[in-house]
């Protein structure tokens, strides 16, 4: 073979060994599931995370498949095993962690406390209720049950106040359907509440979205701030996958994107969150104090 011959096959078989280098080798064995926490509708859930979903699998070499699921199931869900990695709010982390030693992988950052949240109760910016103690009486909305900072949170600030939301609101219920949280909102707004039970995020994202403006109500009480939405995996998941799952999420940026449907989709914007953050287990012990003075899940006593 000729000095000519032998440059052009090693420049080929040079060109061929950057080809595959350069190539993302397609995610490769069985699918395994990640339960994401309804927020307003499964349709809205899967919607926004299908890009997520589809990074993690790109990143971890694993294909991953969203399911949607209400908060009132997650537990049962999990347990059963239909999902190996959950996203949930942070009471449903402890409700897992606690009942079936859930792993933390990595917390959600949104608004302006990052990584963590608060819930308040609001009334309108005329309405003649100052204080916690005058809400005596009156007709409030909560969110739901399962909310940490649409109810658990507000609870909590009514009774730290000596007051026992089931005996000393002349009236009180919960929303149906989806947007709990936009709901409950312009139910005060409209009048048809004296106050609700706001999530502060709630308030600061309808408010930069031009729904509804900062000087329509007024915040009576506000709670500590507490971690955000979560990602876990169950025990049984491999050590190295869930380590390369916790790095993919570190790891995500505002200018990471993926393929979807013939389009690039920025990963972090069409799930509505800012980044991740390495949280620890013992950050999550304000939301445990909070379930146990309102007697929630996982500490009730019936």
């Amino acid at each position: 073979m000729n000095f000519l011959a032998t440059r052009y096959l090693l420049l080929a078989a040079v060109g061929l060994a950057l080809l595959i280098g350069c190539d993302r080798r397609p995610p490769a064995g069985p699918t395994l599931r990640i339960g994401y926490m309804n927020c307003n509708s499964a349709e809205e859930t899967l919607q926004r995370f299908a890009p997520l979903t589809r990074y993690l699998s790109e990143q971890v070499g694993v294909p991953f498949e969203a399911v949607p699921v209400d908060t009132q199931d997650f537990e049962q869900r999990f347990a059963a095993g239909e999902f190996t990695f959950t996203h949930t709010n942070s009471l449903l982390y402890i409700i897992l962690k606690h009942d079936h030693d859930l792993q933390l992988l990595a917390t959600e950052k949104r608004g302006q406390f990052g990584p963590r949240t608060a819930g308040a109760i609001v009334v309108r910016r005329d309405s003649p209720i100052k204080s916690l103690q005058e809400l005596r009486g009156k007709r409030m909305i909560f969110g739901p049950q399962m909310a940490p900072t649409g109810y658990m949170a507000q609870y909590d600030l009514m009774l730290k106040a000596g007051l026992d939301p089931e005996r000393d609101l002349g009236f009180s219920t919960i929303p149906q359907g989806s947007f709990k949280h936009e709901k409950l909102i312009y139910g005060v707004y409209l009048g048809a509440y004296d106050a609700a039970a706001a999530p502060v995020l709630d308030l600061e994202t309808m408010t930069r979205e031009g729904k509804i403006a900062a000087d329509d109500f007024r915040i009576l009480a506000q709670s500590e701030i507490i971690p955000y939405c979560t990602f876990g995996a169950a025990r049984s998941a491999d050590p190295a996958l869930v380590e390369k799952f916790r790095k993919a999420l570190l790891g995500l940026t505002p200018e990471t994107t993926v393929e979807i449907g013939g389009e690039r989709r920025k990963v972090l914007g069409s799930a509505w969150v800012d980044g991740f953050e390495p949280l620890q287990d013992r950050d999550y012990d304000p939301v445990r104090a909070m379930a146990k003075r309102t007697n929630m899940p996982p500490y009730q006593v019936y």
